[in-house]
């Protein structure tokens, strides 16, 4: 896979993300990418996620954006 394909495929989760959570602002999905930890903790504050729950999500929306793809 090369870095535009990983690209896009990050944009696809990245609306995925903001779907289901749409309180996180842009600045705050970004985190996924970068700064995992700090994403998690967005997800605990706004949501009451804990992180296991947010990974078990997260997997959920990628086989979601992958059979959509």
């Amino acid at each position: 896979m090369n870095k535009e394909q990983a690209s896009g495929k990050f944009d696809q989760l990245r609306g995925e993300i903001k779907k289901t959570w749409g309180k996180l602002t842009n600045d705050e999905v970004d985190y996924f990418d970068g700064n995992i930890t700090k994403f998690y903790g967005v997800l605990k504050e706004k949501y009451g996620l804990s992180k296991e729950m947010a990974e078990k999500r997260i997997k959920e929306l990628e086989k979601a954006s992958k059979k959509a793809a």
